[in-house]
């Protein structure tokens, strides 16, 4: 395997800073930034955070009525109907984007699902896969233009701890063959978008595009609504009184904690000159090597090889 340099390089910031702590004394006035997921779990707290530091933030939505509730109250947002699973929304998105003329320093691509049950695209493609990683795949290279006219842009892949559980299948990446299993498919799902961050920052990187994936944290979100209350409670999530734990150290984070991540790979300087890796804890990871802490990226997450299989997969699949 060829794997990316996963070497942590310090950070400023403890387990437990939030990502008004990672934004204090940043200044984005004039900066327009794109969030998917954006209006709800940590994707509403990255929109806050970054509203606040000066940032006008888009957030596309499958239902904008529902998002323009959840963001009231927060400045300089502006909400747009998107649908990662259907291309023509994706193009429709942003060729809006497109036509406003306006640059895109910053992209975050929050929005996803977890452990559904089986489902596919109009296309066929496995339903996790299809929204956490094909969808994305279609945006960033829709909005390039936008990107390339940044002069400088950094794309953010959220990504999750999940990758862990599954690398991406080339042989049956949309389970025809083999049986359907939730975990493994949202599994490879996250390490399709550490891979994906990998091959974008590759072709980006010439052009001042540099790119990112990361684990925000477990925090118990809307995320997990299609999970069971004993599913929940394997987890540890909650407390004997039905709260949910907070214990940063042990990765356990509330959605202001779990944001943090994803606003340092945006912003920080620490990262100049750096791109196409897997980061945790406002840190750069390391490579998981099976210790009981789970902190890290799997090998076959950041293996440069498996970031071009996958690349030239989503190109074949997309294309449908």
């Amino acid at each position: 395997m060829k794997t990316t340099p996963q070497c942590p390089i310090g950070s400023d910031f403890d387990v437990s800073a939030t990502a008004a702590d990672v934004l204090a004394g940043v200044d984005l006035t004039g900066r327009t930034v794109v969030v998917t997921g954006g209006a709800s779990g940590l994707g509403l707290e990255t929109t806050r955070a970054l509203s606040d530091a000066g940032a006008t933030v888009v957030v596309p939505a499958r239902d904008p009525e529902r998002a323009r509730v959840a963001l009231s109250g927060i400045a300089a947002v502006e909400i747009e109907q998107l649908d990662l699973i259907d291309p023509v929304s994706v193009a429709a998105f942003a060729a809006r984007f497109l036509a406003s003329g306006r640059p895109l320093p910053i992209l975050i691509a929050g929005a996803g699902i977890m452990a559904t049950p089986q489902g596919r695209d109009a296309s066929g493609n496995e339903l996790q896969f299809a929204t956490n990683h094909l969808g994305h795949f279609r945006l960033v290279r829709a909005l390039w233009p936008a990107l390339l006219r940044a002069n400088g842009a950094r794309v953010v892949a959220v990504s999750s701890r999940g990758h862990q559980l599954a690398g991406v299948d080339f042989a049956d990446p949309n389970f025809i063959r083999r049986t359907y299993d939730k975990w493994k498919a949202y599994g490879q799902s996250k390490t399709a978008n550490a891979l994906f961050a990998m091959a974008l920052d590759a072709r980006g990187q010439a052009h001042g595009i540099r790119a990112f994936s990361l684990h925000p944290g477990q925090i118990l979100t809307d995320l997990a609504r299609h999970l069971s209350a004993e599913e929940i409670a394997a987890f540890g999530a909650r407390d004997a009184n039905g709260v949910a734990k907070v214990d940063p150290a042990r990765g356990m984070k509330t959605p202001q904690q779990g944001a943090a991540t994803s606003v340092w790979c945006a912003t920080s300087p620490r990262l100049d000159g750096r791109g196409g890796v897997y980061c945790e804890d406002c840190d750069i990871a390391p490579v998981y090597r099976g210790d009981e802490s789970r902190k890290g990226v799997a090998p076959w997450a950041a293996d440069r090889v498996q970031a071009e299989r996958l690349w030239a997969l989503s190109e074949t699949l997309t294309a449908r």
